[in-house]
This record gives C-alpha cells, structure tokens and sequence, in this order.
C-alpha cells in the first residue's frame, strides 16, 4: 500500500498538474523548444565576450512590445511584430553608431538599451494595468496560447537550421578571429545573422518568461554549462540539458507554489549555475580544491 501511494504522491507532484491543465502543457512544449534553441545562442555569447548583450537585446524589445500592446492589446501578432522591429533597430543601430563614429560598440547598446527601457515601461504605464504589467515584465503561463506556442516553435527551429550552418563561422571568430578573416568567414554577415537569432529568441521567450527574464533561460544555462564541458559542442549539449531540467522544474514550482513563471525558471536555472560552480568538474571550486597542488613538506 505504502509503496502505491508513493507512486500516487509522485505522479501528482510531477506528472499531473501537466495531464490536467491544458495551459500548462502548451506553456512546457514552448518552453522546451526554447531551450533547444537558445542556450547554444548563450555558449556563443559567453564565449565571445557578449554575455550582456543578450540582456541589453531584451529590454530593446520592450518598446516594440509595448507599441504592439497600446494598438492591439495582448496580441501576440502585434507584439511580436513590434517587439521584433524595435530589437532589430537596437541590434542594427548599434552597429551603425559604433562605424559612424569610432566608438565601442558596447556604449551604443548601453545608451540604446537605457533609452529603450524608459520609453518601454512609459508607454506600458500610459495603458497598462497591473496584470498586464506583470504579464509583460515577468510572463505568464496563461499567455503561452496557440499563437505564442507555434511562435516559440517557429523561432526554435529556424534557430536549430541557421545554427547547422553558423556554427563553423562563429566558432572560428570565437576563438581565431584572424583566421576565420583569412578564410573567409564572413564574419559581419554572420555577426548579424547571430545577433537577429538572439533578438528572435529572446521575444519567443518573453510570452512564458517575460522581458525582464526572457534572457534568462539563454545564459545562466550557457554560464553554468562551462562548468561542464570543454568544447563549443560540451558546453552547448550541457547548456541545453540544463535549461530543460530549469523550464520543468521552474513551471511545477510556479504551479505548485503560485508563483510567476518567468522568475521560477530563472531561479531553478540559477540554483543549478550556484551547483555547477561549486561541483563542476571543469574550474568548479570542489574540484579546484580537490586537485590543488600540494608543497612538498
């Protein structure tokens, strides 16, 4: 008897909230397929000294989304479109200023960035109510509807094909910058291609995560993943495996514990990026410490 209501007990921790709720399955088949998609995006950012950017990218969405809003209210056509544009414009425009005037590109997204999210949260404010304001900042498993779920699919799998093919070319400029120039990389055209890749990510996720959290489930996978392997290819396997074990993990908590549930998977993601410092077998601390060379007495 004990062990059937163990068995009973598990199925309803893990299993049921899933069979029963419609909303919640369409919010994990989402939240899968963006986990497929972009934490290898995030191994590619970290390795090349981008890892903020990926930030800076959500909140430049923040503006289109919120034009998208004022016109159509939560349509997730509109918003994306919106959302879309005004990441393209941050992404591009950076660029731009940076070759206009010789300054770092960095500098142009941060001013673009913090003006992108003032204007953002203003025009949110002009309309917004309180729950459309948390269902925009932090997501929400409610607005994973059809719509939303065949954009996160849409976006996953053009990422997967365009990846197939970049992922010479950026691998190359990671780590022989001077070599892939040599060779013909291309490496403008595919910084770009890479950057509208983010930018595309990072709006399929804001639906389920939010754009305060879009980000999240591509780079705390990506930084802990380096904990766990030592090739482009390692650290994208671990980095994916880790933001699928965060988006299940992260919605049976935010269902179970009523809390959002962009900020669920995030923190499950985050917890496992504390356990990859600490026991990774790659410059995580516990093995550091176990294979720190000793002084001959």
């Amino acid at each position: 008897m004990r062990p059937r209501r163990l068995s009973a007990g598990v199925f309803d921790l893990l299993f049921s909230p899933f069979v029963e709720f419609g909303f919640l399955r369409r919010a994990l088949v989402g939240c899968l397929a963006l986990s497929l998609a972009a934490p290898p995006l995030g191994v590619f950012l970290m390795l090349r000294r981008m890892s903020l950017t990926a930030d800076v990218l959500a909140h430049g969405i923040l503006p289109g989304i919120a034009a998208g809003f004022l016109v159509a209210g939560l349509s997730v056509t509109a918003m994306s479109v919106g959302g879309l544009l005004a990441g393209l414009v941050v992404a591009v425009g950076a660029g731009a200023i940076s070759r206009a005037t010789g300054g770092r590109e960095d500098a142009a997204l941060a001013a673009l960035y913090l003006v992108a999210l003032a204007l953002g949260v203003t025009l949110i404010s002009t309309r917004a109510g309180s729950v459309e304001l948390s269902h925009l900042l932090f997501g929400s498993v409610l607005g994973v509807d059809d719509p939303a779920l065949f954009l996160m699919a849409g976006v996953a799998s053009l990422t997967l094909v365009a990846l197939a093919f970049a992922w010479r070319p950026l691998a190359l400029e990671c780590f022989d910058p001077s070599f892939a120039a040599a060779a013909g990389a291309r490496g403008g055209a595919w910084h770009m291609v890479f950057l509208g890749l983010v930018v595309l990510n990072v709006l399929a996720a804001f639906q389920a995560l939010g754009t305060l959290m879009a980000v999240g489930l591509m780079m705390l996978p990506a930084v802990a993943a380096r904990h766990w392997g030592r090739s482009v290819g390692g650290m994208a396997y671990a980095a994916v495996f880790i933001a699928l074990l965060s988006s299940v993990a992260g919605l049976l908590l935010s269902y179970h514990l009523d809390l959002p549930t962009g900020p669920a998977i995030v923190l499950v993601a985050g917890g496992l990026w504390v356990v990859s410092v600490l026991a990774g077998p790659v410059d995580g601390l516990l093995a550091r410490l176990l294979h720190r060379p000793h002084l001959a007495g």
